[in-house]
């Protein structure tokens, strides 16, 4: 019976060459010569830290567009709402999200009731298993679930005859 698997998943390896792009292109802007700045990583969660808050913000501009150029959407971060103000250094955290949270997938799975797919949706941990007895019907249900407007990166894996 066909198969496939609906993951959400940031790639560490293009989260850590966007931090070093980041990182390069701010040792040479103008607005940051002579300013105690940086990008870093740990565990996907980016930290920008810089001081001022205005600074900060035109750091979280530059790294967004460093991910955009290796292909991770800066929008799958959770972003603090105001940076944290320690010292004389204003920070800010980006977390990126691994995995399809409970509420999302039964939302996801919901749908796919809805459009009365010939397929069988399941919550596997993270992931969420579709198996129908149709190629055809596992692409209609691919079709549906990339329609939808999640806030997350989904990659469509282990798609099997």
């Amino acid at each position: 019976m066909p198969s496939f698997d609906v993951a959400s998943e940031v790639d560490a390896v293009e989260l850590k060459n966007a931090v070093d792009n980041a990182q390069r292109e701010l040792s040479s802007r103008f607005d940051f010569r002579g300013v105690a700045a940086s990008v870093e990583l740990k565990d996907l969660t980016v930290t920008l830290k810089t001081e001022s808050d205005f600074q900060v913000r035109q750091l979280q501009e530059l790294f967004y567009a460093a991910c955009a150029k290796r292909g991770v959407n800066g929008a799958w971060a959770d972003c603090e709402d105001q940076p944290i103000h320690s010292g004389k250094t204003f920070s800010l955290n980006l977390t990126f999200k691994q995995g399809i949270d409970q509420p999302t997938a039964k939302k996801m799975i919901k749908e796919i009731k809805d459009k009365k797919l010939k397929v069988q949706a399941s919550i596997q941990g993270e992931k969420i298993r579709v198996t129908g007895k149709k190629r055809d019907d596992l692409q209609e249900c691919i079709a549906v679930l990339k329609k939808m407007e999640l806030d997350l990166p989904l990659q469509f894996e282990n798609f099997r005859d």
